[in-house]
């Protein structure tokens, strides 16, 4: 227990920025949420819609960026500081390709939107704002490569620093184009869009302008950025980032899935579902910034050889996520509709706001604890069964089930969450067991690196 604990107190000195950090771009899509809600529950709606789309190939990007933070780490522990240049180097690279490729998909799926059976309404207000942030995949991709790499060097303070500017100037260009404030045009949901495309450059811009102004950087700052690129170090960063993309597209694809079941049921309760999801979406931040806190610490210990502090590491890293969402667990009970009014001013889907967010309260210990088993095991570079487990507790448990309670019972929006719930809890369950049966220092002493520095 004392090392558990000496264990937290390193993991929260890392994971607080991080937290602070994801809080911030969370606060980004909170805000849209709001000061989207103030014009009305269609426009509320539709960017629950989009948003939903978008993050499936978001997810799908960020899982591939994953090795970033896992490899940089393992150099970084191994006291190689040309590896974390090459690892930033590729990850950087990988990030364009990524985005380049996906972007154009995105847009060209604007034009069938209709085909996914959302109410008119609603798809007579998704656009243009669908497009606009369909062109912030790119820059919020690269931003992601930088921040992973300066994190793993230990320094997240700089990365959460320029989140928080990014928020600040999103939440000042929504006030200034949602509602046509300075003599602006009044441009609504596509007001929302712009600000999030401009916030997303600037925030890519401004990292990268302060990596390179840091001296700590300089001796792991990649010479050539155009030079001396590697199939294997691609194959290597894909052999891990593949099945964390596919880990997060199950669980990220089940909660997109959920919202187009919501809109489906609605208008009323695809917005309730925003609201909800909106507040969950924040409190998961938490865990999810211990997560990747103990992501690096894990792999950082594997490059410096220190098995036996794996274990310590991350059931710290547990206990500290069962804290966070528990506190938050009280806060959804107590004050759910409370929360959910801040959005909009319709009592209807005020009242089911607050019933979803009870469900949303028994899920959060469950939440927190698979995403922060994830983490652990990502440092320790296992992702294949990790994937498989979220497959079968998303797709398999968690998607059928919503469909028949949502659809064949009378719960309807709140049957749908309660299926979310299980699949959470199923995914927590494998993946903490999992964890545990690797994490055994003999075993870890005898195990082939599956990624080795120098492929």
């Amino acid at each position: 227990m004392s090392s558990i604990l000496q264990e937290g107190r390193r993991t929260l000195v890392l994971a607080g920025p991080i937290i602070v950090g994801q809080v911030s771009q969370m606060i980004m899509g909170v805000t849209d949420s709001v000061m989207i809600g103030h014009v009305g529950k269609v426009p509320l709606a539709a960017s629950a819609f989009a948003n939903s789309v978008f993050a499936f190939a978001f997810l799908i990007g960020l899982g591939l960026l994953v090795p970033v933070a896992v490899l940089v780490s393992r150099a970084h522990g191994a006291g190689s500081n040309e590896e974390c240049g090459e690892w930033l180097k590729h990850g950087v690279w990988l990030a364009v390709l990524v985005g380049l490729a996906a972007t154009p998909g995105l847009i060209a799926l604007g034009s069938e939107l209709h085909r996914l059976g959302q109410p008119p309404e609603v798809l007579a207000e998704v656009h243009p704002y669908y497009e606009l942030i369909a062109w912030s995949l790119l820059p919020v991709l690269m931003f992601q490569a930088f921040r992973q790499f300066s994190e793993s060097l230990g320094q997240p303070v700089g990365p959460m620093a320029v989140t928080l500017a990014s928020v600040a100037l999103n939440v000042f260009l929504n006030w200034v184009l949602i509602y046509g404030n300075l003599g602006a045009p009044a441009l609504g949901l596509a007001g929302a869009g712009w600000a999030t495309l401009a916030s997303r450059v600037f925030g890519v811009i401004v990292v990268i302008a302060w990596l390179k102004r840091q001296s700590l950087f300089r001796p792991a700052w990649p010479g050539r950025w155009w030079r001396g690129l590697s199939r294997g170090r691609f194959r290597t960063m894909l052999g891990l980032g593949i099945p964390a993309a596919a880990s997060l597209m199950f669980e990220g694809g089940a909660f997109s899935a959920a919202a187009l079941l919501m809109g489906k049921l609605g208008s009323t309760e695809l917005a309730a579902h925003q609201i909800a999801l909106s507040c969950a979406s924040f409190t998961f931040m938490f865990p999810l910034g211990v997560a990747m806190a103990v992501s690096m610490r894990v792999g950082r210990a594997i490059g410096q050889q220190r098995y036996a502090d794996v274990k310590p590491i991350a059931l710290s890293a547990l206990l500290i996520g069962a804290l966070f969402m528990g506190s938050f667990a009280v806060l959804f009970v107590a004050g759910g509709r409370l929360l959910a009014g801040w959005f909009v001013s319709e009592v209807e889907v005020i009242a089911l706001a607050g019933k979803l967010l009870v469900v949303a309260a028994i899920f959060q210990l469950a939440d927190g604890s698979q995403v922060v088993a994830a983490g652990s095991l990502r440092g320790l570079t296992d992702v294949r069964v990790p994937t498989v487990i979220t497959g079968i507790a998303y797709w398999l448990v968690a998607l059928p089930l919503a469909w028949w309670l949502g659809f064949e019972t009378s719960l309807g929006a709140v049957g749908i969450w309660t299926a979310l719930a299980i699949g959470l809890a199923t995914a927590a369950v494998l993946l903490i067991r999992r964890f545990l049966h690797l994490a055994r220092p003999a075993s870890l002493a005898t195990t082939p690196d599956t990624a080795p520095a120098s492929p």
